[in-house]
């Protein structure tokens, strides 16, 4: 199996369970952060979790948000458009997804408004960064794991930098998936999804994959015994 594409598809369904708890029901545009593999597979799941009318793709790299913007809303049939300011998209984005390499950051708290429901997917490791620490200690905060979370990623940045605590953390995404604590409760709340990569998960949807083949009868059966 392509451990590299199972794990691209498991972080993108990821990214969709945290948007259906923890996104506005009513969120319409999204603002995508990153525009390679992980970000086609983040948008196709927002995408189908929520009603996205309207997207504004970014990257650093000159010619890929209309590169993206062409393929992806003729794959999607959702409108996609070029953001060369990433300021004003995300004044007007109801979801932000990060999946970038960045180790500085670029998602500022006084550009995102009221409501927004944001991805965190990118910082996967220590020195990585895509959301000011100051978006993040105001921020109702989401992770996949909170032992990770405060070791790596966005959330151990705002501790670093003395603006959240561990106490802090609202939930991991599955204490809220089985009810134990409420997702969004106000309309009003940024809640950041800390997501930075769970082995767990990956392994799980590794046997799902096993299980189909084995349905269907293809791929190659290997003794690794002899």
């Amino acid at each position: 199996m392509d451990s590299m594409e199972i794990t691209l598809q498991r972080t993108g369904a990821a990214t969709a369970v945290a948007a259906r708890y923890l996104a506005r029901p009513d969120s319409s545009v999204c603002v995508l952060c990153g525009l390679g593999n992980q970000g086609r597979i983040q948008l196709k799941a927002v995408a189908h979790t929520l009603s996205i009318q309207k997207v504004y793709a970014w990257s650093p790299f000159p010619g890929e948000p209309e590169a993206f913007a062409r393929r992806m809303s003729a794959e999607l049939s959702v409108p996609i458009e070029p953001a060369g300011d990433l300021t004003g998209a995300a004044s007007r984005a109801d979801v932000i997804v990060t999946c970038t390499p960045a180790k500085k950051a670029f998602l500022m708290a006084g550009t995102v408004r009221p409501g927004t429901f944001i991805a965190a997917v990118g910082a996967d490791s220590p020195d990585k960064q895509e959301l000011e620490p100051a978006l993040v200690g105001s921020s109702k905060v989401v992770g996949d794991l909170i032992d990770q979370i405060v070791r790596v990623g966005e959330t151990h940045h705002a501790i670093e930098a003395g603006l959240l605590s561990r106490q802090d953390i609202y939930a991991e995404i599955g204490e809220i998936v089985a009810g134990c604590k409420p997702g969004r409760t106000s309309t009003e709340e940024i809640i950041v999804y800390d997501s930075t990569g769970t082995a767990l998960q990956d392994t799980v949807a590794a046997s799902a994959v096993y299980d189909a083949a084995c349905r269907a009868g293809v791929g190659t059966m290997i003794d690794l015994a002899t």
